[in-house]
């Protein structure tokens, strides 16, 4: 049975942000349109998943209930993962879709499967067979998502187009009383044991005094793990110090200053990607060993044991002109644009919560005020929003 596509904003108004702080059970269903004999479906059965290797596999079972008064005629039960897993198996009863990133939601995998049986009220019921999700390379902190639901919610139109399992079919069976839930949407931690290389890369200028030098620096996640950045947690960011006897005509994109310094965010923490801030500088004078630095923001990462690549030196040889013996850092003197940024607090935390993968765009639009704002702080997170209309690829 195919499942239509349906209005974004009826989705957006049962599909919450994923949450990291452990079991999130969300409110109950209400009954439909004030109709006190209505179904109200709720999910149970569903832990925290820990200690997942890359490449395994586990069982998802869940538990389905119905504390209404009267019977469902049908239930969907829609299952979602984080990229770092996926669905091993799909029965035919199951459509699949890949949903990329819009909002405050990550990028994702749903499975919507479809149970054509009665569900009785205050009868406990469980698939016949559990689903079975796999955890990719690059899994490490992850989340699951399961809701019940008593109408067909359709596909996400930011969606691929679903694609029917092909693993029989399976139905629900009856399960053990007391193991029903109170919740129509479920969120769980998945945590896997994996690692991820943040790098970053320095640069080698040269120029005479008076001259113009672009300045080019990377950071780098060299994976294997992507990272899913949750809404109003600390993350990673790249502190950029230019040599000095230099003054910033351009900063690069994704940067906002901070004393003799800038402070860089970035579009994606996926495994692989990588951003590159570009520099306009003003060689001003010759500074004897000026030397300048990128290096990544100081907060804890147990993920990421290489300490050796977190910072790299920006050399500068200058010809001409009288050298003096300051090495300090340079005129904080920016001309240019910081592009899109997400809006974070004092604390250092976001407020917005997304990181968004690459989309070669050399400016992302945001949705909310204060695009620019800047916090206080070396864990400042920067990082760009998908554009909401961004097709799948």
């Amino acid at each position: 049975m195919p499942i239509p596509a349906h209005n974004r904003r009826a989705s957006r108004a049962v599909a919450a942000t994923l949450s990291a702080a452990g079991l999130i059970a969300l409110a109950a269903a209400p009954a439909a349109f004030g109709d006190e004999t209505a179904p109200e479906l709720v999910i149970g059965g569903i832990e925290p998943v820990n200690g997942v290797k890359p490449g395994s596999s586990f069982d998802l079972s869940a538990t389905v209930a119905n504390k209404g008064t009267r019977a469902a005629e049908k239930v969907w039960v829609s299952y979602g993962v984080t990229r770092g897993l996926d669905f091993a198996e799909v029965p035919s009863n199951c459509r699949t879709q890949q949903v990329r990133s819009y909002d405050e939601m990550p990028e994702r995998w749903i499975a919507v499967c479809a149970f054509d049986q009665v569900v009785e009220p205050g009868t406990v019921y469980t698939p016949e067979r559990p689903l079975r999700v796999e955890a990719l390379d690059r899994a490490l902190n992850d989340e699951l998502r399961v809701n019940v639901w008593d109408v067909d919610p359709g596909a996400d139109e930011n969606g691929t187009q679903p694609v029917a399992g092909t693993a029989p079919a399976v139905k629900l069976v009856e399960g053990q009383a007391g193991s029903e839930g109170t919740a129509r949407v479920v969120n769980v931690p998945v945590s896997s044991v994996n690692t991820a290389d943040y790098r970053v890369t320095g640069a080698a200028l040269k120029g005479s005094v008076g001259d113009m030098v672009k300045m080019k620096v990377k950071f780098i996640n060299a994976g294997p793990a992507w990272i899913l950045t949750k809404q109003g947690e600390r993350s990673v960011s790249v502190m950029i110090t230019p040599p000095a006897g230099t003054s910033v005509v351009k900063r690069g994109q994704f940067c906002q200053a901070k004393g003799k310094a800038y402070v860089c965010g970035m579009r994606s923490l996926n495994e692989g990607s990588q951003e590159t801030y570009t520099f306009e500088l003003k060689i001003d004078k010759r500074v004897a060993n000026a030397k300048g630095q990128v290096a990544l923001s100081t907060e804890a990462r147990p993920f990421d044991p290489n300490k050796a690549n977190d910072k790299a030196d920006i050399t500068l040889d200058v010809t001409g002109g009288e050298p003096t013996g300051s090495t300090g850092g340079s005129a904080n003197v920016s001309g240019g644009s910081a592009g899109g940024l997400s809006t974070a607090g004092d604390d250092g935390t976001t407020t917005n919560g997304g990181t968004l993968a690459e989309t070669g765009s050399s400016t992302l639009p945001i949705t909310g005020a204060a695009a620019a704002a800047v916090a206080t702080g070396a864990g400042m997170l920067f990082i760009v929003r998908r554009r909401r209309t961004q097709s799948p690829s």
